[in-house]
């Protein structure tokens, strides 16, 4: 018998979910989005079976529901729809911060099963026209199951994750989740858009090194996404960007002492931090 998976929001994860999870066990995708410009190309790109604006028609038919909106969009989709789920049902969400996302699950009824869930890819790119089934391929699947998770729920995330592409399951707690994108993911972004603020930057075009352009990648970011991303993850990220600034003027001290040795002694240091990370190894979350 087949079943109904409603994947609320079409834009880049959204969409890119809707097309790698074509064939998935026997599943029928369907895409929800308020946008009708996202709906027409979706529904002409074969992004998803079918598509609706009408998310009050799909939930209660919907065994699997993925919210792929932005952080704020989840927790009010959450709080709008909390009775609408059908009973049984598996809720699951893509969002980069876990926390504020887990709390504002707790208002589900008890018969639907939240599980927090963060596929670690993206580009810097935006919209359901930048989406692509390879989106997931070789990424991390991040996983918080709740104490009354269903067992059945984790192991079909787990098939779900192989399917698109995934490397691995990587089950964590909330806040863990949130520490670790503060300082890999938030933290290098927030570097990228503070190194664009220089007043020299446009005096440096044309003469921009690799360096220089991996770093600032980023900076040409999603502005509303973002911002919500570094808001409703503030406690980690200030803690992640209070290590910076130490770090920094730690540098900064070294240097303006001019005392060569002492900087080299330092720089020596981070650098064989940074090839002891580069060591082939276990991946592990904390």
């Amino acid at each position: 018998m087949k079943q109904t998976m409603a994947i609320i929001g079409l834009g880049l994860i959204g969409g890119s979910l809707a097309l790698a999870l074509k064939g998935f066990e026997d599943f029928e995708i369907v895409g929800v989005d308020v946008s009708q410009p996202t709906l027409r190309y979706a529904a002409e790109h074969g992004v998803g079976d079918r598509v609706t604006e009408r998310a009050e028609q799909v939930l209660p038919q919907a065994d699997v529901v993925v919210l792929a909106l932005h952080p704020q969009g989840i927790l009010d989709f959450l709080a709008r729809y909390r009775d609408s789920f059908k009973s049984g049902a598996l809720v699951w969400d893509v969002c980069g911060v876990k926390t504020a996302v887990m709390e504002a699950a707790e208002a589900l009824p008890e018969t639907v099963d939240f599980i927090g869930c963060h596929p670690m890819a993206g580009t810097e790119f935006s919209g359901v026209e930048h989406a692509f089934a390879e989106m997931f391929r070789d990424s991390h699947f991040l996983i918080v199951p709740r104490e009354n998770s269903r067992p059945e729920h984790v192991a079909l995330l787990e098939r779900l994750a192989r399917h698109i592409g995934c490397k691995d399951v990587c089950p964590t707690t909330a806040q863990a989740h949130d520490a670790l994108i503060a300082y890999t993911s938030q933290m290098m972004h927030v570097i990228a858009v503070a190194v664009c603020d220089d007043p020299e930057l446009f005096d440096c075009r044309g003469y921009e090194g690799s360096s220089f352009r991996g770093c600032t990648r980023v900076a040409a970011l999603d502005v509303g996404l973002w911002t919500q991303l570094f808001s409703l993850n503030r406690p980690a990220l200030l803690t992640a960007l209070d290590r910076l600034l130490g770090n920094l003027q730690a540098y900064r001290d070294v240097l303006a002492s001019g005392d060569a040795a002492s900087l080299a002694e330092k720089l020596s240091r981070s650098a064989a931090r940074k090839r002891q990370m580069d060591l082939p190894g276990p991946d592990l979350l904390e």
